[in-house]
């Protein structure tokens, strides 16, 4: 397999994951910067120019979400996923929360082009994005995580995500320590080998 990713974007839960899960997986960088998501090359691979996408053997998958349940199809025994039907379903529900509302919320702060034309909107967009942001962490904190991981004592899937998701906070000008479960969330990922290796390797 091989993983594009851009350092600190949603793809580094991914390699998270793989590393959980003791996958092997050739790792390739794109440079956001340099403007590699708009050349032919990587456009080849993913035409809407974004990561993460996995390349395997019988075709390329896009979106975090989904790559996530196809590493844990492959690594079924690394426990990425409860057993539990119920717990998965909260493991999930917090992952699509993620995606569909905490990701675009953030997005609205440095984006806003996805949505409007007029820079007045955009203006308005990154106005608003950390009373949303702020939103999003007290949603979290006082709904979805029981601690220190979104599940209580066990690791899965969405504490990758939620852990990179939140390394994002500092753009909308938040404090993550206002929020004492996501603090520790972030403080127990990062006694794992697994997000160490990410840190080391500045991905993060």
């Amino acid at each position: 397999m091989k993983l594009y990713y851009a350092d600190t974007t949603v793809a580094v839960a991914l390699i998270i994951a793989l590393k959980e899960a003791d996958l092997p997986c050739e790792l390739v960088r794109v440079d956001f910067a340099a403007g590699d998501q708009t050349k032919p090359e990587f456009l080849a691979i993913n035409p809407r120019g974004r990561v993460p996408a996995l390349v395997t053997k019988q075709g390329i998958l896009t979106e975090t979400g989904a790559l996530l349940d196809y590493i844990h199809a492959l690594a079924p025994e690394a426990g990425l996923v409860p057993e539990d039907p119920f717990q998965a379903a909260k493991m999930w529900e917090m992952m699509y929360y993620l995606a569909s509302t905490w990701h675009v919320n953030h997005a609205h702060g440095g984006h806003g082009e996805r949505w409007a034309d007029n820079k007045a909107s955009h203006d308005d967009m990154h106005r608003k994005a950390p009373e949303n942001m702020r939103a999003c962490c007290a949603y979290v904190e006082e709904t979805l995580l029981k601690g220190p991981f979104l599940l209580g004592d066990r690791f899965s899937l969405a504490d990758a995500y939620l852990y990179v998701v939140s390394g994002w906070l500092k753009d909308n000008k938040i404090d993550v320590a206002d929020y004492p479960k996501l603090t520790a969330l972030r403080e127990e990922m990062e006694k794992r080998a697994s997000v160490q290796a990410v840190i080391a390797a500045g991905m993060m």
